[in-house]
């Protein structure tokens, strides 16, 4: 965009304002500025000398001064809450968005706060939503938290205990919850984030028959296809697949004997290789089982399994996750130890590092199992009351973060910019942002 020196005036609430086309223009076409330009981003031509908007002039001030220098600063006479609204009018929030915390670098995160849940007991899963917000599962309620923190009506699955959550968007998640014998309820739902209100279910048919179900693990691809694990009381073991949006069943594959999908605690698609990768780790199951299913050909493609083995059966695989890039799936045991298995070969062989374990104390009586996640080449690895960072092609620990509070950490997740950590002793869920750099 070329530089421009046409002086806009604005009259909003009373109060005048005036600033220049290039100012506006940081707004971007989909704010409400934009539509003051033409297809150039020349400034349209009117006879209107001077806008006027019956807004909080406050808070336009606030926004103004957001786009002439990319920095956020919010006076005290001025409501962070009222400020997000009037972003939300301009077409704004996701520059506010930028400005108050920075993209995702695990190696740069701070705490930027920590919320005591509302519900008792251990923590069952946090999911982060696409835009900052997350869930949070306790039991069978669900807890919604938007991007601003503030919660919004809870979601209570009148005791069907939840198994897992997806966002489809920052609108509506999908929750998925154990079967209740002798209740023709469990499965899957999908949500109003905003309202709690269930919008529909998804249903398992079998032998052109619903069937009811408990919904497991979840994930979904770019094309908005859903996937689950599911398990029936007939022949329905295995992994489902809907279209998120319609809530129609479109596939199912289903467990082979000797092995396990039903189960599964972790489902995650690989985009490179379009393939879901199935995880049933121990202590769901006896033995791990991490599999790779290609629905195009309805195969299973890869497979990994712990039974016989001596060493690994002493190194129990907490949780699994494919690292496309490296063509190897990262596993971890309850050590923090990293292992890794070459996708490439068939003979599927762990290859342990103990470099990263951290945990040189005693292990507590009640310990929550670690977790793994990637995100931008990094990788995440929790392990009782902290996570830790490994970067790298050795994967070198390079960061830990750590709370005081809370106890051991049950889940994290990570989206929207931001990492959410849920502790299980006190029901406590961490905020980790990355701080914006200064702009000189």
């Amino acid at each position: 965009m070329g530089v421009q020196k046409d002086r806009v005036r604005f009259n909003v609430g009373g109060r005048k304002f005036e600033t220049t086309a290039t100012t506006l223009g940081n707004a971007g076409r989909n704010s409400l500025f934009g539509s003051m330009f033409d297809d150039n981003w020349g400034l349209q031509s009117d006879a209107i000398t001077e806008h006027f908007i019956d807004r909080n002039p406050d808070c336009f001030a606030v926004l103004l001064d957001l786009l002439r220098t990319g920095e956020l600063h919010i006076p005290s006479n001025v409501p962070e809450k009222l400020l997000y609204s009037e972003a939300l009018f301009y077409g704004l929030l996701d520059h506010v968005r930028t400005a108050k915390w920075g993209s995702f670098d695990g190696n740069r995160l701070h705490l930027a706060r920590s919320i005591v849940g509302r519900a008792p007991g251990d923590g069952t899963a946090i999911r982060a939503g696409p835009d900052g917000g997350c869930c949070v599962a306790h039991g069978s309620m669900v807890h919604v938290y938007d991007w601003m923190l503030e919660e919004h009506p809870l979601i209570n699955l009148d005791y069907q205990r939840v198994n897992d959550a997806t966002w489809v968007d920052a609108e509506n998640v999908v929750i998925s919850a154990c079967e209740r014998l002798g209740r023709d309820d469990g499965g899957m739902g999908l949500f109003n984030a905003l309202t709690g209100e269930l919008r529909f279910k998804f249903q398992v048919k079998h032998e052109n028959q619903v069937k009811s179900y408990t919904g497991g693990a979840l994930c979904s691809d770019s094309n908005y296809k859903l996937f689950s694990s599911c398990k029936g009381r007939s022949n329905e073991y295995g992994i489902g697949v809907w279209d998120q949006v319609t809530g129609k069943q479109i596939d199912f594959f289903y467990e082979p004997n000797g092995w396990s999908l039903g189960d599964a605690d972790k489902l995650q698609w690989l985009h490179g290789t379009n393939c879901l990768l199935v995880s049933t780790m121990f202590p769901r199951k006896d033995d791990c089982y991490i599999s790779l299913l290609d629905f195009r050909v309805k195969n299973m493609v890869w497979s990994w399994c712990d039974i016989g083995d001596p060493i690994n059966e002493e190194r129990r695989v907490r949780d699994a996750i494919a690292m496309e890039e490296t063509n190897s799936i990262c596993v971890v045991n309850e050590y923090e130890d990293l292992g890794f298995i070459d996708l490439r070969s068939t003979a599927g062989t762990v290859r342990w590092s103990s470099r990263s374990r951290l945990m040189k104390e005693k292990m507590p009586d009640e310990p929550c199992y670690p977790k793994l996640a990637m995100h931008d080449g990094q990788l995440f690895s929790s392990m009782n009351d902290s996570i830790s960072v490994f970067c790298g092609p050795d994967w070198v620990l390079t960061s830990r973060l750590k709370n005081s509070r809370g106890g051991s950490i049950c889940d994290f997740s990570i989206g929207g910019d931001r990492l959410f950590a849920l502790h299980s002793e006190e029901n406590v869920f961490d905020i980790w942002e990355t701080k914006p750099p200064a702009i000189l």
